[in-house]
C-alpha cells in the first residue's frame, strides 16, 4: 500500500506556514507517529509506504523521509529526499539513494516528488537493482502534467516500473500514474478526485525488456563493453566505468 508525500500531515495555506508546521511536527523515525503506522502494517499484514514523513535527526535537522514497513510492522527502509523543491521547501537534503528488498518478490527504489525531475535519482536506484520505483508526490500545480510524462520517461530510460502517487484534491493535483518498463500507462487516476488504484505488476517484465530491448530494440543496460574507454563526467567530477555499468539483479525469477 502506497500513500502520497507528507500524507499524514495535512496542509496549510502558504509555503511559509507549511514549512513551520512540518518543522514543529517533525519526529525521529522511532517516534510515536511511526510506531502507530508500524502497528497498522502489522495488523493488516501488508507492505506499507505511508507517503513520507517529517523526520528530525539527532542534530535537529528536518528531512522529508519516505519509509517502508513490512507485514510484520518492521521499518525496513527509509529515504531522505535528495532534491527538495527549492526555493519553496525548507527540508535538509538527503545524501544517498535507497532501495529495499521484498523477499520472494523483488527490489524497489524510493523517490520523493521533485526527485523525479533529476535523472540521477531514478538511474541510481535502477542501477542498485530496483525493478520498480515508488515516487510519492504532493504536487499542487499544473506542472503535474509534466510529472506524468516524467514517470513514463524515467520508466523507459531505466527499464523499470514507475509508480508516481500524487495527493488528490484539494491538497494536491492528483493524476497518479503507473508506467511499465516500456513506458505504457498501466494504471491511471487522471483527475484530482480522490481514488484508489489497485494493480498487479509482473517484475519478469523488467528482465524481459532489459534482455530483449524496449519494443525489441533498445538495451541500454547492455550498452557498455569492458573494452570501452571510461567516460569522463565533468559535471560530477567522476566518470562512467564500463565494467560497472550493468545494474544489480535481485529478482528471484
Amino acid at each position: 500500500m502506497v500513500f502520497p508525500e507528507i500524507h499524514l500531515f495535512g496542509d496549510c495555506d502558504t509555503a511559509e506556514d507549511t514549512n513551520a508546521w512540518l518543522e514543529a511536527a517533525a519526529e525521529p523515525l522511532d517516534g510515536p507517529r511511526l510506531r502507530a503506522v508500524a502497528e497498522v502494517a502489522r495488523e493488516l499484514g501488508v507492505w506499507l509506504i505511508p507517503g513520507s514523513v517529517a523526520e528530525r535527526d539527532d542534530d535537529g535537522r528536518v528531512y522529508n523521509t519516505e519509509v517502508v514497513f513490512n507485514p510484520s510492522g518492521e521499518l525496513v527502509a527509509s529515504y531522505r529526499k535528495v532534491f527538495p523543491w527549492r526555493p519553496y521547501e525548507a527540508w535538509s537534503s538527503g545524501h544517498e539513494f535507497v532501495v529495499f528488498d521484498m523477499p520472494g518478490i523483488g527490489r524497489g527504489g524510493l523517490s520523493i516528488c521533485y526527485d523525479a525531475w533529476f535523472p540521477e535519482s531514478t538511474r541510481s536506484v535502477a542501477w542498485m537493482g530496483a525493478e520498480f520505483v515508488v515516487n510519492v508526490v504532493k504536487t499542487i500545480g499544473a506542472d503535474r502534467k509534466q510529472e506524468r510524462i516524467l514517470a513514463q520517461a524515467n520508466a523507459i530510460v531505466n527499464q523499470v516500473f514507475m509508480l508516481s502517487v500524487n495527493a488528490a484534491g484539494p491538497v494536491g493535483y492528483g493524476g497518479s500514474i503507473v508506467s511499465d518498463p516500456e513506458g505504457a500507462v498501466v494504471a491511471d487516476l487522471p483527475t484530482a478526485e480522490t481514488g484508489l488504484m489497485t494493480l498487479t505488476i509482473d517484475l519478469d517484465d523488467v528482465t524481459r525488456v532489459r534482455d530483449t530491448g524496449t519494443e525489441g530494440y533498445n538495451r541500454m543496460w547492455s550498452q557498455m563493453s569492458p573494452d570501452d574507454p571510461r567516460i569522463d563526467l565533468p559535471i560530477y567530477g567522476g566518470r562512467i566505468d564500463p565494467t560497472r555499468w550493468e545494474p544489480s539483479r535481485s529478482h528471484p525469477g
